[in-house]
């Protein structure tokens, strides 16, 4: 019987998943409920996809918190700068 390895990269993706909850999460401070969970919806999407891959794909793993960070960047930034949230 072989034995099979398991790819750290899932494993890697599924951590950065974890930070990206509590990034999201952390937007109820500063943000407008609506968008916190647009967040988290999203978040769930992509955690969804992530343990589709974790076996079949584990590099593409970590490619889906990035994703996450990339849209919530700029729409906290934006939003805090232009829209007056959190202040």
């Amino acid at each position: 019987m072989a034995k099979q390895t398991v790819s750290p990269w899932g494993f890697a993706g599924m951590g950065g998943m974890t930070c990206m909850l509590f990034l999201d999460l952390g937007t109820a401070n500063v943000a407008p409920w609506w968008v916190t969970t647009l967040f988290l919806l999203l978040w769930l999407v992509l955690f969804l996809v992530a343990l589709s891959w974790f076996l079949p794909r584990p590099h593409r793993v970590p490619w889906l918190p990035l994703i996450g960070f990339v849209v919530w960047l700029p729409t906290i930034v934006l939003g805090t700068r232009h829209l007056g949230w959190g202040g």
